[in-house]
């Protein structure tokens, strides 16, 4: 049988043996809104949990936006224009108005990247920034968060602005059960003396710091506390489905109208199989979350869970920009074994930026053997990401049939880490 996997901006057409594939994991059918601009600005006017944005935004003097870098497809383009039109018509000016692309530490978008982020009207009528993470001076300190204790930093441009606004995705997510609402604040727009922190090792490492979980996530609980600290006047979260078409909007409160797109999302990303499967082929969701090998670990966490312990997990990531960061690449290249960066990331003064994900990255390979189709970064320097290089999907498939026997029960997950994938 024939399966479309995401994969780069084209995608990737497989073969999968009929008789062994136990079923393709895949988002509910849900379609697309008619007219995603009138929706959003319905929720403008009429949000959870707070007053509308318009009466929010009166008598304010500057506002900024913050929106989700490059490697989410946010459709901002459809939902910001209401955003500006409304708080523009509520008195704010123009040159008062600051979009902050929220880049957490990942680098900034500029140029052609911000006509991709924004279409191309907006560049030329609003003053953009980048979040920059790593230049701490550019950041106000806030506090302290009560469990791990991370510095709160927050970009200046968000923090000196009378009126405060966040947009982002709602989608599951390694580490805080589900993306967007309070993530467009930490990391997003975050310094990374605050991130590392809250991505660090004992963040990582606990039970529930996973797809799915929001109740006893401490990593959710922290960054809660964090967007509330820091105040986020409104909120404008979307979902979609697998041809990213939004599918819902949510606007208001910082964690009313989150929780209300959490619970929308469950019911539109959530699959299962009845029981663990011997080898789940799975994607890295294509362009533009499989741009890099660091993005691409996401969809090995979110795959994982439908696998049986000592099971195989095929992934195809184009991975066009390579490994990751400059540290990330650096830290995948340069370690032998996993006990050796087991031990050293435990040691909070060792800490190197992006090790949360390498991190994670191990908890699969504890369990599963991770094997990779790609044809952004060369075979020789897959062998040393703890990943076996594949010269196709077919041959992962044949390899794991001569392993696993030719009843071998399969499992594939398409769009990768949008997928809530679980065992019923």
């Amino acid at each position: 049988m024939k399966i479309e996997m995401a994969y780069g901006k084209k995608g990737l057409s497989i073969d999968v043996p009929e008789k062994n594939c136990v079923k393709v994991l895949r988002m509910s059918n849900m379609p697309a809104l008619d007219d995603p601009t009138t929706e959003t600005e319905n929720k403008l006017l009429s949000p959870t949990g707070s007053k509308p944005l318009s009466e929010i935004a009166k008598g304010k003097s500057s506002a900024c936006v913050v929106i989700s870098d490059i490697t989410r497809p946010v459709p901002n383009a459809v939902i910001l224009p209401p955003i500006l039109e409304t708080i523009e018509a509520a008195g704010i000016p123009r040159d008062a108005i600051t979009i902050l692309n929220g880049t957490g530490i990942h680098r900034p978008n500029e140029g052609d990247e911000l006509i991709e982020l924004l279409g191309p009207d907006i560049p030329k009528k609003y003053r953009i920034v980048n979040h920059m993470g790593r230049d701490l001076d550019s950041h106000a300190f806030l506090g302290e968060t009560p469990v791990f204790k991370a510095p709160v930093y927050v970009d200046k441009s968000y923090t000196e602005a009378d009126l405060k606004i966040v947009t982002g995705l709602i989608e599951p997510h390694l580490m805080a059960g589900f993306s967007g609402g309070r993530k467009g604040i930490m990391p997003g727009i975050c310094a990374f003396d605050t991130v590392k922190v809250l991505h660090g090792f004992e963040a990582m490492g606990h039970p529930n710091s996973i797809e799915g979980a929001i109740s006893g996530n401490p990593v959710h609980d922290e960054i809660l506390h964090v967007a509330k600290l820091v105040g986020v006047d409104f909120m404008v979260n979307v979902t979609l489905n697998e041809k990213r078409g939004i599918t819902g909007v949510f606007a208001g409160d910082i964690e009313a109208a989150h929780d209300e797109g959490v619970a929308f999302m469950r019911t539109q990303c959530g699959d299962s199989v009845d029981e663990a499967v011997d080898v789940v082929i799975t994607s890295a969701a294509g362009h533009p979350l499989d741009l890099t090998f660091y993005q691409a670990v996401k969809g090995m966490t979110a795959a994982q869970w439908v696998l049986k312990e000592g099971g195989v997990l095929i992934i195809a990531g184009k991975l066009a920009e390579g490994i990751g960061s400059p540290e990330f690449t650096k830290l995948m290249l340069e370690t032998d074994t996993l006990d050796e960066f087991l031990t050293a990331a435990e040691k909070p003064e060792n800490l190197i930026l992006d090790q949360w994900q390498f991190q994670k990255f191990t908890q699969v390979l504890s369990k599963h053997e991770v094997w990779l189709y790609s044809d952004g970064i060369d075979r020789e320097t897959q062998s040393k990401l703890f990943v076996t290089p594949l010269d196709s999907i077919e041959d992962g498939i044949e390899k794991a049939l001569a392993r696993f026997g030719e009843d071998a029960r399969i499992a594939v997950v398409p769009e990768g880490p949008y997928v809530l994938a679980q065992c019923k």
